[in-house]
């Protein structure tokens, strides 16, 4: 892991609150944003941000990078629970409740805005619209793993593997890292069979039948969806909440 907590970006310029998806803050918002925040912390591909039944004095925000949520059983076994973006805050779970319920850990080399636990209160005393906009994201990761429990329990492998591209193809496109039918790939077969809950043979079986339906094309770290309509079909996919988001 490398730590660069001096390095800042500052709030009112930062990049992300260029992009279209995001709810501009006020005046007052922002300037609250910039001493709620204490500084940025980078992290190395593989390193755990934070660890199950464990606390952290700190919040993120992922300024840049892929991570992903995920528990694990004594015997090693473990599901992803789902994948963090850039905008996407970390540790929300750990400022209400006594001890962490999950691990996140990093996808790629990810850069994430720091800010302390303990003054979270102070967020929803004094500033109401953003007390809301850290409800909002709340409701929305339920949301999303609403989405992904169906796909668990009643969709088969091949219904799950079309769902779970969309949906990251969606994801990652309004994040910056993918256009209208390609997007970064930084996760092995491996993930997807976590997320999945299938065996690893079982993943790499679906996604050959996938290809050879000409449906995506996998080369490297990038996929290329071929015929969205189709994956829409076999999935039953409906898209996210395309209103604009809150960004801390």
């Amino acid at each position: 892991m490398s730590d660069s907590l001096n390095a800042r970006t500052n709030c009112q310029k930062c990049p992300l609150r260029k992009k279209d998806i995001f709810r501009p803050l006020d005046d007052r918002e922002l300037k609250f944003v910039e001493g709620f925040k204490t500084g940025e912390l980078t992290v190395d591909a593989g390193s755990t941000i934070l660890l199950e039944e464990n606390k952290t004095p700190h919040l993120y925000t992922i300024l840049d990078g892929w991570v992903f949520r995920h528990k694990s059983l004594m015997d090693g076994r473990r599901q992803i629970l789902n994948f963090a973006f850039p905008g996407d805050l970390l540790g929300l779970q750990l400022a209400i409740l006594s001890e962490m319920q999950h691990t996140v850990t990093a996808l790629t080399r990810t850069t994430l805005c720091v800010f302390p636990r303990d003054k979270v209160w102070g967020v929803f005393k004094d500033y109401p619209e953003l007390a809301y906009s850290m409800t909002w994201m709340a409701a929305r990761e339920e949301q999303m793993v609403d989405g992904h429990l169906l796909s668990i329990g009643r969709r088969n492998a091949f219904e799950k593997l079309a769902y779970l591209i969309l949906h990251l193809h969606d994801r990652a496109r309004a994040a910056g890292y993918g256009g209208d039918q390609a997007f970064d790939a930084p996760f092995t077969q491996e993930h997807l069979s976590d997320a999945l809950g299938i065996t690893p043979v079982h993943t790499s079986r679906t996604l050959k039948k996938m290809q050879a339906r000409d449906l995506i094309a996998w080369k490297r770290d990038r996929i290329r969806i071929l015929d969205r309509r189709g994956l829409e079909d076999v999935a039953a996919y409906e898209p996210g909440c395309t209103t604009q988001r809150p960004l801390i």
